[in-house]
């Protein structure tokens, strides 16, 4: 896995959506190498078992579980409320939630997988983002997919109603387009911090983000995917390789660098940026 940092003890993480596949995995190299994880996610139920197995597989106990439903700006709101309430540090928030295969509204009223994987996100970010640059050097790094090269760009009237498609896959790589468009402008936003970020292709991992595809297309699909553990690898990267120290805004694949889609520029990012204030700004404001 080469490049990690051996030792992160002293460092807190907030990893999004880590009761199963990617996610927990990140969470158990992070865990394993003695760093301190705030588990944020909707079901308490699986968040806390999951919790439970990597601190009696690492020994290490200093996980703790934070309500969030990414798809509601009232409980993001909560959830960040709550983190910055502690008073404790943030060195690393890595948002690795993802929602695919399901079709539908959010509750805040976008479009299911945008809302859960961009504009959820964002609010999330921006809610701690000052915690991070306080602690700091930190990083934030948005779990993207290579279905972002499938998106022709981002149809601002879609995004707020609901999916369209069969699988609501197009949807998906529009949402995973937004990650990588987020990451880039909020590095170009936060130069000078000393918090860098990054987004990331984990690899198509056999994950429960493929839980809604019809069971004999989702078999078939597993067989050509990659275990989480190893999709995880490049979350980790990003998250603590002193490889990347400095280095922000960009898109990683397979733990390297990779030039993301063309439909990837400033301009759109800038626009996504503006958009996405405009639609949190009551959660922001309170």
């Amino acid at each position: 896995m080469g490049d990690l940092v051996a030792d992160l003890t002293g460092k807190t993480f907030l990893v999004t959506g880590a009761n199963t596949g990617i996610g927990k995995e990140t969470l158990r190299g992070l865990a394993g190498r003695g760093a301190r994880v705030v588990v944020a996610g909707r079901s308490e139920e699986r968040t806390r078992a999951a919790i439970s197995e990597i601190a009696a597989a690492t020994g290490n106990d200093d996980l703790d579980f934070l309500p969030l439903d990414l798809g509601d700006l009232g409980s993001v709101r909560a959830a960040a409320q709550a983190f910055l309430a502690s008073g404790e540090r943030l060195d690393v928030l890595v948002n690795n939630a993802g929602l695919a295969g399901r079709r539908g509204m959010t509750a805040s009223g976008f479009e299911l997988a945008f809302g859960t994987n961009h504009v959820g996100p964002f609010l999330l970010t921006e809610l701690l983002r000052d915690r991070i640059v306080e602690t700091g050097p930190g990083r934030i790094v948005n779990v993207a997919s290579t279905g972002h090269y499938r998106a022709p760009g981002i149809d601002w009237n879609a995004v707020r109603r609901p999916s369209v498609t069969r699988t609501a896959f197009d949807e998906y790589c529009v949402s995973k387009l937004a990650n990588v468009l987020h990451a880039r402008e909020l590095g170009r936003r936060l130069e000078g911090t000393g918090v860098t970020t990054y987004s990331l292709h984990p690899g198509a991992v056999a994950s429960d983000v493929w839980r809604e595809v019809p069971f004999g297309v989702r078999h078939l699909m597993k067989l050509f995917m990659k275990s989480p553990e190893q999709g995880a690898r490049t979350s980790l990267y990003c998250a603590t390789s002193p490889a990347v120290d400095g280095v922000t805004g960009r898109y990683y694949d397979a733990e390297r660098e990779k030039a993301p889609s063309k439909v990837v520029t400033d301009e759109l990012a800038a626009e996504l940026w503006e958009r996405s204030e405009e639609w949190v700004r009551p959660a922001l404001r309170g």
